[in-house]
């Protein structure tokens, strides 16, 4: 045969851990900090037990280990919000699908959706609207410097 297909072997298929993410308000309030860059707050998270937060907060400035770090410690939905907010409508649909709705509606309002933005309103507290507009205001200020030819390859 002139193509030979190279067939990987399977491998077993692993069960996806997906540790709880809720949080009191002091908790999320110290975390839209961190998102604005007060490094301060991001030294409590990590301090206090929430390293997931302190490494959601990287991810959201497009660091690719902290990313890696969500994945495999059990936070795949944080890592999807963060992907859903820049616009990857797959891991929209997995937020979705496995019924996370909050971050679901969270990626959604930062990418510009208005009726998520109310849902928020609605369903949430004053703390999750303030980490969403945090998140929104950081990934606006990334994208608008991907445009811009005198920011070209610098991130915040």
């Amino acid at each position: 045969m002139f193509f030979k297909r190279n067939k990987k072997p399977k491998t077993p298929t692993q069960k996806l851990v997906v540790k709880p993410v809720d949080y009191p308000p002091k908790v999320l309030l110290a975390w839209s900090k961190s998102i604005e860059g007060d490094h301060t707050f991001t030294a409590w998270l990590t301090q206090h037990g929430f390293q997931e937060l302190a490494m959601a907060t990287y991810a959201i400035y497009l660091k690719d280990d902290a990313r890696t770090w969500l994945a495999e410690e059990g936070y795949p939905h944080l890592l999807a919000m963060i992907n859903g907010a820049e616009r990857d409508e797959k891991a929209k649909k997995w937020l979705k699908q496995y019924g996370f709705d909050l971050l679901y509606h969270m990626a959604e309002a930062i990418d510009d959706d208005l009726s998520s933005m109310q849902w928020l309103k609605t369903h949430t507290g004053p703390e999750v609207l303030m980490v969403t507009t945090s998140i929104k205001k950081i990934k606006d200020q990334i994208e608008d410097n991907h445009k811009n030819i005198h920011y070209f390859g610098k991130d915040l």
